[in-house]
Protein backbone atom coordinates (compact mmCIF):
# COMPACT_ATOMS: atom_id res chain seq x y z
CA UNK A 1 0.00 0.00 0.00
CA UNK A 2 1.10 3.57 -0.62
CA UNK A 3 1.91 5.94 2.21
CA UNK A 4 -1.07 8.16 1.32
CA UNK A 5 -3.50 5.23 1.46
CA UNK A 6 -2.04 4.03 4.77
CA UNK A 7 -2.36 7.52 6.25
CA UNK A 8 -5.97 7.91 5.09
CA UNK A 9 -6.83 4.44 6.42
CA UNK A 10 -5.31 5.23 9.83
CA UNK A 11 -7.24 8.50 10.02
CA UNK A 12 -10.48 6.75 9.08
CA UNK A 13 -9.88 4.07 11.73
CA UNK A 14 -9.27 6.69 14.41
CA UNK A 15 -12.24 8.77 13.22
CA UNK A 16 -14.76 5.92 13.18
CA UNK A 17 -13.52 4.71 16.57
CA UNK A 18 -13.89 8.19 18.08
CA UNK A 19 -17.41 8.64 16.67
CA UNK A 20 -18.47 5.17 17.86
CA UNK A 21 -17.24 6.04 21.37
CA UNK A 22 -18.64 9.55 21.69
CA UNK A 23 -21.82 9.68 19.62
CA UNK A 24 -24.92 9.57 21.82
CA UNK A 25 -27.32 7.69 19.55
CA UNK A 26 -26.85 3.90 19.95
CA UNK A 27 -27.72 3.06 16.33
CA UNK A 28 -25.18 5.56 15.01
CA UNK A 29 -22.56 4.20 17.41
CA UNK A 30 -23.22 0.65 16.19
CA UNK A 31 -22.99 1.72 12.54
CA UNK A 32 -19.61 3.37 13.10
CA UNK A 33 -18.42 0.40 15.17
CA UNK A 34 -19.19 -1.92 12.23
CA UNK A 35 -17.38 0.48 9.88
CA UNK A 36 -14.44 0.51 12.29
CA UNK A 37 -14.29 -3.31 12.21
CA UNK A 38 -14.22 -3.38 8.42
CA UNK A 39 -11.50 -0.75 8.29
CA UNK A 40 -9.44 -2.73 10.79
CA UNK A 41 -9.83 -5.71 8.49
CA UNK A 42 -8.34 -3.66 5.66
CA UNK A 43 -5.46 -2.66 7.93
CA UNK A 44 -4.70 -6.30 8.73
CA UNK A 45 -4.82 -7.10 5.02
CA UNK A 46 -2.25 -4.37 4.46
CA UNK A 47 -0.01 -6.16 6.97
CA UNK A 48 -0.50 -9.46 5.09
CA UNK A 49 -2.30 -10.94 8.10
CA UNK A 50 -5.16 -12.36 6.05
CA UNK A 51 -6.39 -14.80 8.71
CA UNK A 52 -6.62 -12.01 11.28
CA UNK A 53 -8.38 -9.78 8.73
CA UNK A 54 -11.01 -12.45 8.03
CA UNK A 55 -11.63 -12.93 11.75
CA UNK A 56 -11.83 -9.16 12.36
CA UNK A 57 -14.38 -8.58 9.60
CA UNK A 58 -16.47 -11.66 10.41
CA UNK A 59 -16.46 -11.23 14.20
CA UNK A 60 -15.66 -7.59 14.89
CA UNK A 61 -17.86 -6.13 12.18
CA UNK A 62 -20.26 -9.01 11.53
CA UNK A 63 -21.34 -11.11 14.50
CA UNK A 64 -20.59 -8.41 17.10
CA UNK A 65 -22.46 -5.83 15.02
CA UNK A 66 -25.53 -8.06 14.89
CA UNK A 67 -25.24 -8.63 18.65
CA UNK A 68 -25.23 -4.88 19.30
CA UNK A 69 -28.20 -4.34 16.98
CA UNK A 70 -30.20 -7.01 18.81
CA UNK A 71 -29.17 -5.57 22.19
CA UNK A 72 -30.41 -2.12 21.12
CA UNK A 73 -33.70 -3.58 19.92
CA UNK A 74 -34.28 -5.31 23.26
CA UNK A 75 -33.41 -2.15 25.18
CA UNK A 76 -35.97 -0.23 23.14
CA UNK A 77 -38.54 -2.94 23.83
CA UNK A 78 -37.90 -2.48 27.57
CA UNK A 79 -38.49 1.25 27.30
CA UNK A 80 -34.87 2.37 27.28
CA UNK A 81 -34.18 5.26 24.91
CA UNK A 82 -30.80 3.71 24.01
CA UNK A 83 -29.08 7.09 24.01
CA UNK A 84 -26.06 8.18 26.00
CA UNK A 85 -26.58 10.79 28.71
CA UNK A 86 -22.89 11.59 28.94
CA UNK A 87 -20.25 10.67 31.51
CA UNK A 88 -18.48 12.78 34.13
CA UNK A 89 -15.29 14.43 32.90
CA UNK A 90 -13.22 12.71 35.58
CA UNK A 91 -14.44 9.30 34.41
CA UNK A 92 -13.58 10.11 30.80
CA UNK A 93 -10.10 11.29 31.74
CA UNK A 94 -9.55 8.13 33.78
CA UNK A 95 -10.63 5.93 30.89
CA UNK A 96 -8.37 7.87 28.53
CA UNK A 97 -5.40 7.45 30.88
CA UNK A 98 -6.06 3.71 31.25
CA UNK A 99 -6.30 3.21 27.48
CA UNK A 100 -3.19 5.27 26.83
CA UNK A 101 -1.24 3.26 29.40
CA UNK A 102 -2.39 0.00 27.82
CA UNK A 103 -1.29 1.24 24.38
CA UNK A 104 2.14 2.17 25.71
CA UNK A 105 2.57 -1.23 27.40
CA UNK A 106 1.43 -3.08 24.30
CA UNK A 107 3.74 -1.07 22.04
CA UNK A 108 6.67 -1.65 24.39
CA UNK A 109 6.00 -5.40 24.42
CA UNK A 110 5.75 -5.64 20.64
CA UNK A 111 8.82 -3.51 19.97
CA UNK A 112 10.88 -5.53 22.44
CA UNK A 113 10.48 -8.74 20.39
CA UNK A 114 13.54 -9.30 18.16
CA UNK A 115 12.62 -9.89 14.49
CA UNK A 116 14.59 -13.13 14.41
CA UNK A 117 12.65 -14.65 17.33
CA UNK A 118 9.59 -15.56 15.27
CA UNK A 119 8.24 -19.08 15.15
CA UNK A 120 8.37 -19.30 11.37
CA UNK A 121 11.85 -20.82 11.33
CA UNK A 122 10.61 -23.52 13.72
CA UNK A 123 7.27 -24.24 12.04
CA UNK A 124 8.32 -24.08 8.37
CA UNK A 125 10.46 -27.26 8.35
CA UNK A 126 7.61 -29.25 9.92
CA UNK A 127 4.92 -28.30 7.39
CA UNK A 128 5.82 -30.79 4.61
CA UNK A 129 5.11 -33.65 7.01
CA UNK A 130 1.51 -32.45 7.37
CA UNK A 131 0.86 -32.06 3.66
CA UNK A 132 -0.56 -28.55 4.09
CA UNK A 133 0.87 -25.11 3.43
CA UNK A 134 -1.10 -22.80 5.74
CA UNK A 135 1.16 -22.45 8.77
CA UNK A 136 -1.64 -21.00 10.92
CA UNK A 137 -3.70 -24.14 10.33
CA UNK A 138 -0.64 -26.25 11.03
CA UNK A 139 -0.08 -24.59 14.40
CA UNK A 140 -3.76 -24.66 15.42
CA UNK A 141 -4.57 -28.20 14.32
CA UNK A 142 -1.24 -30.01 14.73
CA UNK A 143 1.52 -28.36 16.76
CA UNK A 144 -0.82 -26.73 19.33
CA UNK A 145 -3.91 -28.84 18.67
CA UNK A 146 -4.70 -29.33 22.35
CA UNK A 147 -5.21 -25.56 22.71
CA UNK A 148 -7.68 -25.55 19.84
CA UNK A 149 -9.45 -28.63 21.21
CA UNK A 150 -9.91 -26.96 24.60
CA UNK A 151 -11.10 -23.75 22.94
CA UNK A 152 -13.84 -25.68 21.13
CA UNK A 153 -15.07 -27.02 24.47
CA UNK A 154 -14.81 -23.56 26.06
CA UNK A 155 -17.07 -22.15 23.34
CA UNK A 156 -19.59 -24.92 23.94
CA UNK A 157 -19.36 -24.30 27.68
CA UNK A 158 -20.08 -20.60 27.11
CA UNK A 159 -23.33 -21.52 25.37
CA UNK A 160 -24.28 -23.83 28.25
CA UNK A 161 -23.63 -20.93 30.64
CA UNK A 162 -25.88 -18.64 28.57
CA UNK A 163 -28.61 -21.27 28.47
CA UNK A 164 -28.36 -21.59 32.27
CA UNK A 165 -29.58 -17.99 32.52
CA UNK A 166 -32.99 -18.99 31.14
CA UNK A 167 -35.76 -17.98 33.55
CA UNK A 168 -37.90 -20.59 35.29
CA UNK A 169 -40.32 -22.26 32.90
CA UNK A 170 -38.47 -21.15 29.77
CA UNK A 171 -36.28 -24.24 29.38
CA UNK A 172 -36.04 -25.91 26.90
CA UNK A 173 -37.61 -23.19 24.80
CA UNK A 174 -36.47 -20.88 22.07
CA UNK A 175 -34.50 -17.63 22.31
CA UNK A 176 -36.30 -14.35 21.83
CA UNK A 177 -37.28 -13.69 18.23
CA UNK A 178 -34.46 -11.57 16.76
CA UNK A 179 -36.65 -10.43 13.89
CA UNK A 180 -36.91 -6.74 13.07
CA UNK A 181 -40.01 -5.13 14.56
CA UNK A 182 -40.22 -2.48 11.85
CA UNK A 183 -42.09 -4.06 8.91
CA UNK A 184 -40.10 -2.42 6.05
CA UNK A 185 -36.79 -3.23 7.74
CA UNK A 186 -37.93 -6.81 8.34
CA UNK A 187 -38.78 -7.23 4.64
CA UNK A 188 -35.39 -5.87 3.63
CA UNK A 189 -33.59 -8.13 6.10
CA UNK A 190 -35.72 -11.09 5.00
CA UNK A 191 -34.88 -10.60 1.33
CA UNK A 192 -31.22 -10.07 2.14
CA UNK A 193 -31.22 -13.14 4.40
CA UNK A 194 -32.64 -15.34 1.65
CA UNK A 195 -29.72 -14.35 -0.56
CA UNK A 196 -27.04 -14.21 2.12
CA UNK A 197 -27.59 -17.54 3.90
CA UNK A 198 -26.83 -19.82 0.90
CA UNK A 199 -23.89 -17.61 -0.06
CA UNK A 200 -22.58 -17.72 3.53
CA UNK A 201 -22.84 -21.50 3.58
CA UNK A 202 -20.93 -21.88 0.30
CA UNK A 203 -18.33 -19.32 1.34
CA UNK A 204 -17.86 -21.01 4.71
CA UNK A 205 -17.39 -24.41 3.06
CA UNK A 206 -14.79 -22.86 0.73
CA UNK A 207 -12.93 -21.19 3.61
CA UNK A 208 -12.58 -24.57 5.33
CA UNK A 209 -11.39 -26.29 2.16
CA UNK A 210 -8.94 -23.51 1.29
CA UNK A 211 -7.75 -23.21 4.87
CA UNK A 212 -5.31 -26.10 4.47
CA UNK A 213 -3.12 -24.18 2.04
CA UNK A 214 -4.49 -20.61 1.98
CA UNK A 215 -5.86 -18.17 4.59
CA UNK A 216 -9.08 -19.48 6.07
CA UNK A 217 -10.13 -22.24 8.39
CA UNK A 218 -12.88 -23.45 10.68
CA UNK A 219 -13.14 -20.38 12.90
CA UNK A 220 -13.41 -17.90 10.06
CA UNK A 221 -15.89 -20.19 8.29
CA UNK A 222 -17.93 -20.60 11.46
CA UNK A 223 -18.27 -16.85 11.96
CA UNK A 224 -19.39 -16.42 8.34
CA UNK A 225 -22.04 -19.11 8.84
CA UNK A 226 -23.15 -17.53 12.13
CA UNK A 227 -23.53 -14.14 10.45
CA UNK A 228 -25.65 -15.65 7.68
CA UNK A 229 -27.88 -17.46 10.20
CA UNK A 230 -28.38 -14.32 12.31
CA UNK A 231 -29.23 -12.05 9.37
CA UNK A 232 -31.70 -14.64 8.08
CA UNK A 233 -33.28 -14.90 11.54
CA UNK A 234 -33.53 -11.10 11.83
CA UNK A 235 -35.50 -11.03 8.59
CA UNK A 236 -37.75 -13.94 9.53
CA UNK A 237 -36.30 -16.19 6.82
CA UNK A 238 -35.54 -18.85 9.42
CA UNK A 239 -36.71 -19.39 12.97
CA UNK A 240 -34.44 -20.23 15.87
CA UNK A 241 -35.19 -23.76 17.16
CA UNK A 242 -35.86 -24.82 20.73
CA UNK A 243 -32.87 -25.88 22.77
CA UNK A 244 -33.83 -29.56 23.01
CA UNK A 245 -33.92 -30.31 19.28
CA UNK A 246 -31.73 -33.41 18.63
CA UNK A 247 -30.24 -32.12 15.37
CA UNK A 248 -29.36 -28.82 17.01
CA UNK A 249 -27.54 -30.51 19.85
CA UNK A 250 -25.79 -32.85 17.41
CA UNK A 251 -24.52 -29.83 15.45
CA UNK A 252 -23.26 -28.20 18.66
CA UNK A 253 -21.20 -31.18 19.84
CA UNK A 254 -20.14 -32.47 16.41
CA UNK A 255 -16.94 -30.42 16.14
CA UNK A 256 -15.56 -31.01 19.66
CA UNK A 257 -16.59 -34.68 19.54
CA UNK A 258 -14.90 -35.38 16.19
CA UNK A 259 -11.80 -33.46 17.27
CA UNK A 260 -11.58 -35.41 20.54
CA UNK A 261 -12.23 -38.77 18.84
CA UNK A 262 -9.45 -38.22 16.28
CA UNK A 263 -7.16 -36.97 19.03
CA UNK A 264 -7.75 -40.08 21.14
CA UNK A 265 -7.30 -42.32 18.10
CA UNK A 266 -3.89 -40.70 17.62
CA UNK A 267 -2.65 -42.41 20.78
CA UNK A 268 -2.16 -45.53 18.64
CA UNK A 269 0.12 -43.46 16.36
CA UNK A 270 2.29 -42.17 19.16
CA UNK A 271 0.30 -39.84 21.40
CA UNK A 272 -2.77 -37.72 21.95
CA UNK A 273 -3.59 -35.60 18.88
CA UNK A 274 -0.81 -37.23 16.86
CA UNK A 275 -1.81 -37.89 13.25
CA UNK A 276 -0.76 -41.13 11.51
CA UNK A 277 1.84 -40.62 8.82
CA UNK A 278 0.28 -39.65 5.48
CA UNK A 279 -3.16 -38.98 6.99
CA UNK A 280 -2.59 -35.60 8.63
CA UNK A 281 -4.18 -33.44 5.93
CA UNK A 282 -7.28 -35.62 5.53
CA UNK A 283 -7.88 -35.73 9.29
CA UNK A 284 -7.30 -31.98 9.68
CA UNK A 285 -9.87 -31.24 6.94
CA UNK A 286 -12.39 -33.58 8.64
CA UNK A 287 -11.86 -31.81 11.97
CA UNK A 288 -12.18 -28.38 10.38
CA UNK A 289 -15.46 -29.19 8.61
CA UNK A 290 -16.95 -30.56 11.82
CA UNK A 291 -15.69 -27.57 13.81
CA UNK A 292 -16.98 -24.95 11.37
CA UNK A 293 -20.56 -26.23 11.70
CA UNK A 294 -20.38 -26.35 15.50
CA UNK A 295 -18.75 -22.92 15.74
CA UNK A 296 -21.30 -21.32 13.42
CA UNK A 297 -24.32 -22.71 15.25
CA UNK A 298 -22.82 -22.00 18.68
CA UNK A 299 -21.98 -18.38 17.88
CA UNK A 300 -25.44 -17.77 16.45
CA UNK A 301 -27.10 -19.16 19.59
CA UNK A 302 -24.75 -17.21 21.86
CA UNK A 303 -25.84 -13.99 20.17
CA UNK A 304 -29.52 -15.02 20.31
CA UNK A 305 -29.33 -15.52 24.06
CA UNK A 306 -31.07 -17.91 26.48
CA UNK A 307 -34.58 -19.34 25.98
CA UNK A 308 -37.39 -17.02 26.99
CA UNK A 309 -40.90 -17.79 28.23
CA UNK A 310 -43.62 -17.85 25.56
CA UNK A 311 -41.37 -18.26 22.52
CA UNK A 312 -43.12 -20.88 20.39
CA UNK A 313 -41.24 -23.46 18.35
CA UNK A 314 -41.83 -23.01 14.59
CA UNK A 315 -41.87 -26.81 14.21
CA UNK A 316 -43.03 -28.24 17.55
CA UNK A 317 -43.65 -31.72 16.13
CA UNK A 318 -40.32 -31.98 14.32
CA UNK A 319 -37.30 -33.57 15.80
CA UNK A 320 -34.73 -31.88 13.57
Amino acid sequence: MTFAFDLILCLMILGTAAIALFVRDALAAIAFFIAFGNLMGLAWLGLDAVNVALAEIAIGAGVTGVLLILARARLLALGDAATSTGSPLLLRLGALAACAGFVVLLAAAVLSIPPESGLDRVVAPLMPGLGIENRVTGVLLAFRAYDTLLESFVLLGALVAVWSLAPAGAWPGRPADPGMTDAPMRRVAGTFGQLLLPVALVMAAYLVWAGSDLPGGAFQAGTVLAGGLLVAAMGGTIGLPSSDRPLLRAALVLGPAVFLAIGLAGIAAGGLLVYPEGMAKALIVIIEYALFLSIGVTLALLVAGPPVPGASDPNPEGKG
